[in-house]
């Protein structure tokens, strides 16, 4: 018993282990007291009596009476040496000062609506974001860029689009305080066109550009809705032709052979951890946002009536739960993965300063394993150089995989949970502009062997392409596509391959290698049995054949010693 006390005895306790508040002003030691109480309670991370000290220490030096009497940029700039060393104690240290600054002001709206600096912790949002309204000088525009501020955030609009509005108007602010524009009054449409011109002059076209003035025409048609301010005249408004013109940006599809190096299981089986390398096929196989994909939870597997899994995950862009069907083996990952993250309720829980598991991977980690991951298999582009991705590229990738596989929009549509069909659309035009591409640059020859020359530059190519399309759905063909018009019938009796309007290029050429190859065997079966005419019949088929095939072959030839020389 003695020896059990003893373990407990004050004196044996280890000195890194004690915390001693003493030599604090009275003030200053209830706050640190309440911090350290409010750390325990979040039990987001773990405090070490020792950097515990360190934070007293410093303040015992700096004699003050309260954490409140220095700003939040003195405390970070004070203590310790520069970032990233001692940075626990300078954590814990501004951790401390929000905390007493959250007690001692106002919580929610009523406290925070009239300061120009919000403090978004205090509303509900994660980690430590602000929204600054000082760069708007005018009283009058800073008011109402408020109001509709939190307008917005009370509907539930991403933080970084509200943060994209406010810089949109700030921006304007600035126009306004520069042109003399002295109230709402005096927005009329001679200052919009003067500020388009500014934009312009500015942004040229960029996509920005057209956000820029999308986020003005917002602020002011919620003036309007919602009757801010009756002074803004009728004349403020934006048009449709207002816009700078979009150029169709295609997605960012990866290239297949930059794929066929990231799935190669020696390459997957590089990655440092297991965690990693499953997140990636996640994000590769279900097309997740990145974020998404990490704020999984534990519990994220779903199985309908026949047993087939889904992975249930949150959208935050949408706001709301999806579904995305996952195969077998991706399902036996996840499952293995539940078991060894414990009681975690995340499927990806931050591996420090976690000690619930609540908290998930963040983003800027997974990115960080991730490049080196890319460094490390030494993956490469087209031009031998090493890839450089983001994870959403991922997203693209898959979107268009599925259309170039002919699988409908609808079902893309909501595989990647898309709002609207005009998203997914983008993927299938993307898809129609490769094929073309392809069909136009390919040496297209008949059955003779001779080139067909089908010019992408006259005046009818936009319809010789849908015509090709339309030939491609309706009259496809297993080795090339046929070029009579839909509207006339084909008056061959034979599988195309003794017609003048049969077309083929160099994609079919297995094709036309197993079809011969069966041919002759029909030939010599016909001959053998006395069947003349059937193998007369044959032989014509043969020989054009032959003739396609020496065609195709000497031009697969001339195009790669081209590429050589190049």
């Amino acid at each position: 018993m003695e020896e059990f006390l003893g373990r407990f005895n004050p004196a044996v306790v280890l000195a890194d282990q004690v915390v001693r508040l003493n030599g604090l002003a009275p003030q200053l030691k209830l706050e640190l007291q309440y911090a350290l109480q409010c750390r325990r309670a979040d039990r987001s991370t773990k405090t070490p009596p020792a950097v515990v000290m360190q934070v007293v220490r410093f303040l015992r030096e700096t004699a003050g009476s309260s954490l409140l009497e220095c700003t939040e940029d003195h405390w970070r700039t004070s203590i310790g040496r520069p970032a990233p060393k001692d940075s626990n104690p300078r954590a814990l240290l501004l951790y401390a000062r929000r905390r007493i600054e959250d007690l001692a002001q106002a919580g929610g709206w009523e406290g925070e609506y009239g300061r120009d600096v919000w403090q978004l912790r205090r509303l509900g949002f994660e980690g430590n974001p602000t929204l600054s309204f000082d760069p708007i000088p005018q009283p009058w525009l800073r008011d109402l860029v408020k109001r509709w501020v939190r307008w917005q955030l009370s509907t539930g609009l991403v933080l970084e689009t509200v943060r994209r509005g406010l810089r949109s108007l700030i921006r304007f602010a600035r126009f306004c305080h520069r042109t003399g524009v002295a109230s709402l009054g005096g927005v009329d449409r001679t200052v919009i066109e003067h500020y388009l011109a500014d934009l312009q002059t500015e942004m040229a076209g960029r996509q920005r550009h057209g956000d820029q003035i999308g986020q003005l025409n917002a602020f002011l048609t919620a003036i309007r809705t919602h009757a801010w301010d009756a002074t803004l005249p009728a004349t403020a408004m934006l048009f449709s032709t207002d816009y700078p013109k979009r150029s169709e940006r295609p997605p960012r599809a990866l290239a297949e052979h930059v794929m066929a190096q990231i799935e190669h299981p020696d390459n997957l089986h590089r990655f440092e951890d297991d965690a990693h390398r499953l997140a990636t096929l996640i994000l590769i196989r279900c097309g997740l946002r990145v974020n998404d994909g990490l704020k999984l939870e534990r519990d994220c597997i779903v199985l309908d009536a026949d047993r087939a899994p889904y992975l249930r995950y949150f959208n935050h862009k949408m706001k709301r739960e999806a579904l995305v069907p996952i195969d077998e083996e991706l399902h036996a990952l996840i499952t293995a993965r539940q078991t060894s993250v414990g009681r975690s309720p995340r499927l990806f829980p931050r591996l420090l300063k976690n000690p619930d598991g609540l908290q998930p991977m963040s983003s800027s980690t997974y990115r960080g394993a991730l490049y080196r991951w890319l460094e490390r298999c030494e993956i490469r582009d087209e031009h031998g150089r090493p890839v450089q991705l983001t994870p959403h590229q991922w997203r693209h990738t898959l979107g268009t995989r599925l259309i170039n596989k002919d699988v409908p929009q609808e079902v893309v549509r909501r595989i990647l949970d898309h709002d609207s069909p005009q998203m997914t659309a983008h993927y299938a035009r993307l898809h129609d502009t490769t094929i073309r591409r392809h069909w136009e640059t390919a040496r297209k020859i008949d059955i003779s062997g001779t080139t067909v020359v089908l010019d992408p530059e006259s005046t009818l190519a936009e319809a010789a392409w849908a015509k090709q399309r339309l030939g491609r759905v309706t009259q496809a063909l297993p080795n090339g596509f046929c070029g009579l018009p839909v509207q006339k019938t084909c008056p061959h009796a034979n599988a195309c391959l003794t017609c003048p309007m049969f077309i083929t290029t160099g994609e079919f050429l297995p094709q036309h290698r197993e079809h011969r190859t069966q041919v002759l065997q029909i030939i010599s079966a016909a001959e053998a049995r006395g069947q003349t005419r059937l193998a007369e019949m044959n032989r014509q088929v043969a020989e054009n054949l032959g003739t396609i095939i020496g065609t195709l072959e000497d031009d697969a030839v001339r195009s790669e010693r081209t590429a050589d020389a190049s």
